[in-house]
């Protein structure tokens, strides 16, 4: 008798069907895979020999079963209603009551049988669709559907701000802003500044502005504002938040009373264009590093604004090149032939006319690879006299004396304290890259739905969106634009409510969300990009300006890089901090506790644990995300002290250990977000709704340890059976939310105008 036939032909071997099935589905039996069913072997009271010998037969991994083989398998599994089945424990018990009703295994041979599959990693419900043919029926099956109410999600998604994201999306849907090609560099400069023009004659340009300049004195709704736009043309969302943001905020957080009467009126109507002149040649995010001179001249009462040589000029200057009157610059301020560090002036570039004022020079960047709306120059300064006056000088200023002042004593507080009050543009950033994101996977989510590649012989073709790497590539980014979602709302109240001892906290918050969101978009876009084959190519699907726009996203504002070692450094303060602030009683129980969670998680029920109920606990999540943070951090502090304990300098203690400093920024963020999402699924009363953000918050989770699953094998935290386990649920997930993938695009409310792709279109 063949093997196979004796396989079939005996009642209760064919419980190890879908087993076998499973395990060779893939044409690879790993060695863990091999162990597992050896252990269940050894536990089963019931096989005989000749049974035995069979069984181990098939776990030869050079004797690989014949197509003929597997077919007959499948074949005697699909003759069973497979939806009545729950497991390969479940699917293998009734294969042998369907050909002997009479035969019967113990209860404690069915509880070896679910050990081992919870120990090979296959979840829940995801085992049936293994024995659809080819999965071709449930893919064939398989469409867009929603459990939620659409307009409910959107209303969980736009929270307080929805009357001000409406009346945006109402503007930018408005044939006068409809998204166009153009015949040159000049005639899109022109159009974004004409949209930026009637942006202004709206208001949104003073929105955070006092109500004394015409204002609404509303920085959360500036920061809608900025996010709502970017679901149209990014060149004007870049110049909006140059002239209002960059320029605007500089005047306002960095000046006076005396400053914000003057200019914050015509700067919010578009009157006086304006740039941010900090960035220079040889320095970007060495602010400190500047080279451009403000000398103080006591007997005139003037500054002279100097560029001493070709790498202390400004570059890459938005709205330099043709339209700004004025910039602030940062320069060093120079008293008495003493340099007091970098400070801001108010400096004009041209008049009324839009004539170069003497001493100023100006050169055109001329076409980038993206924001070619942005009229970006670069700056040189020839000695330009500016009056007294026009220094920013809430936090340091000339006397009448001519003598230094400034109300924070310390250089290095001072310092920080000015560059902390312009954190704002590392919140607005991050909020457009994400629209830019939200876009992208509209067109590539609809695209996937509609169309339609393979499927069965003799049948229809199916949906590119049912197949499982469509979904892999897209629905793990799309659970991940929700928790960012969440997490910079979370960052953006923070920012509005923060105290002057949160500061600190808040600038490494709003830097890290910033590296961890425009990274996350450039990658995205190039997802959707690839996913759209060649139609995403094309330009007049949009997908080519959204990734070229937001790609100098993870560079302006801070280069991610450095953002990132920003965030550890600050980390690494707070944790020095907590230990100093500590009695040694406190130390005690700190390490005490540490020792505690170690036992509780790292015991090997838990590191094994494949249970579904427990991959998909909030709880196993979050604690997972901070073991991964604060183990980060700790091995990044001892890195850091022995290579200082060795001798090394502190400068190159930091350089040596940079790559890992990265890391610190990156577990702390994604931790950040991910109690950020949680919370939101909390706060969440619609029942429909919560269930769906519930999977999306799973999915990020699951997604994010399975991205960093060598680590977490590394540590211990996990063994290979759990790991497995994880990527088959997020497989399972991708599946369950891919009927809702359409409708939670549909959520984010994006003007059709404005998606703005032939593939999108709705047919």
């Amino acid at each position: 008798m063949l093997r196979s036939e004796l396989f079939l032909q005996t009642p209760q071997l064919r419980v190890f069907l879908p087993f076998y099935y499973t395990l060779w589905a893939d044409s690879v039996l790993t060695p863990s895979e091999i162990k597992v069913v050896h252990q269940l072997l050894r536990e089963l009271d019931w096989v005989g020999i000749e049974e035995r010998e069979l069984l181990m037969e098939y776990l030869n991994p050079q004797n690989t079963p014949s197509p003929k083989e597997l077919k007959a398998w499948k074949k005697e599994i699909q003759t069973l209603d497979l939806e009545t089945t729950e497991s390969l424990t479940d699917i293998g018990l009734a294969l042998v009551k369907n050909h002997d009703a009479h035969a019967s295994i113990s209860e404690k041979n069915i509880q070896s049988f679910r050990a081992a599959e919870l120990a090979l990693g296959i979840v829940g419900k995801e085992a049936k669709y293994i024995f659809k043919e080819g999965h071709i029926t449930i893919t064939t099956a398989y469409h867009s559907d929603s459990r939620f109410d659409i307009p409910k999600m959107t209303e969980v998604l736009n929270g307080s701000q929805a009357e001000i994201i409406k009346k945006v999306k109402t503007i930018i849907s408005d044939p006068t802003f409809s998204l166009r090609e153009y015949e040159s560099l000049g005639d899109q400069r022109e159009q974004v500044l004409q949209w930026c023009q009637a942006l202004a004659a709206q208001g949104f340009g003073a929105w955070a502005y006092p109500e004394s300049v015409g204002g609404k004195n509303d920085m959360e709704g500036y920061f809608t504002i900025m996010e709502t736009l970017s679901y149209h043309d990014l060149s004007t969302v870049i110049k909006f938040g140059v002239q209002f943001g960059l320029w605007g905020m500089s005047v306002y957080f960095l000046g006076t009373e005396k400053h914000h009467q003057k200019y914050l009126k015509d700067i919010g109507s578009l009157q006086l264009p304006g740039c941010f002149a900090m960035t220079e040649t040889g320095h970007g995010s060495n602010v400190r590093g500047l080279e451009t001179t403000a000398t103080y001249d006591h007997q005139s009462k003037t500054f002279v604004i100097h560029t001493p040589n070709e790498s202390a000029r400004k570059e890459y200057i938005g709205n330099a090149a043709l339209h700004g009157r004025m910039a602030t610059v940062f320069a060093k301020l120079i008293i008495n032939g003493e340099d007091y560090g970098v400070s801001a002036f108010v400096v004009p570039l041209r008049d009324e006319q839009g004539q170069l004022i003497k001493g100023v020079r100006i050169e055109d960047c001329g076409r980038k690879m993206g924001l070619n709306g942005v009229d970006n120059g670069v700056i040189y300064f020839d000695q330009v006299v500016i009056p007294k006056e026009n220094m920013l000088d809430r936090f340091s200023l000339v006397n009448e004396n001519g003598e230094f002042e400034s109300p924070i004593s310390s250089d290095n507080k001072r310092f920080f304290t000015m560059l902390g009050t312009l954190v704002g543009g590392r919140i607005g950033i991050p909020r457009s890259a994400l629209s830019a994101s939200k876009t992208g996977l509209t067109i590539a989510i609809r695209y996937g739905d509609s169309r339609k590649q393979f499927g069965p012989p003799g049948g229809e073709e199916v949906p590119i969106l049912n197949y499982r790497m469509h979904q892999r590539r897209l629905i793990p980014p799309l659970a991940s634009a929700f928790a960012l979602h969440f997490g910079l709302r979370y960052l953006t109240k923070r920012f509005l409510e923060h105290t002057e001892e949160e500061a600190q906290e808040i600038e490494a918050l709003a830097a890290g969300l910033k590296a961890y969101t425009t990274w996350y978009t450039t990658k995205t876009l190039q997802e959707c990009r690839e996913a759209c084959g060649g139609k995403g190519y094309l330009s007049e699907n949009r997908i080519d300006d959204l990734k070229n726009d937001t790609d100098v996203y993870t560079t302006f504002e801070g280069d991610n890089v450095v953002l990132m070692q920003l965030v550890a450094k600050n980390r690494l303060t707070e944790f020095k901090q907590e230990f100093s602030d500590m009695n040694m009683f406190t130390v005690l129980n700190y390490l005490a506790n540490q020792t505690k969670i170690s036992l509780t998680e790292k015991n090997p029920v838990i590191t094994r644990s494949t249970d579904e109920s427990h991959l998909l606990d909030m709880d196993f999540h979050l604690n997972a995300f901070r073991y991964r943070e604060r183990a980060i951090l700790v091995s990044a502090a001892r890195r850091i002290k022995r290579h200082i304990d060795g001798g090394m300098d502190s400068f190159d203690a930091f350089n040596v250990v940079q790559h890992h400093l990265v890391n610190v920024g990156q577990a702390y963020i994604e931790r950040i977000i991910l109690e950020s999402f949680q919370e939101a699924v909390k706060q969440t009363t619609d029942k429909p709704c919560q269930d769906t953000l519930t999977q999306l918050c799973q999915l990020f989770a699951l997604h994010s340890i399975e991205k960093n699953r060598g680590w977490y094998l590394e540590q211990g935290y996990m063994e290979g059976v759990k790991t497995k386990a994880i990527r088959k649920m997020v497989n399972q997930l991708c599946w369950e939310l891919r009927k809702d993938a359409v409708a939670l695009t549909d959520a984010f409310d994006i003007p059709e105008a404005c998606i703005y792709a032939p593939i999108a279109i709705r047919k």
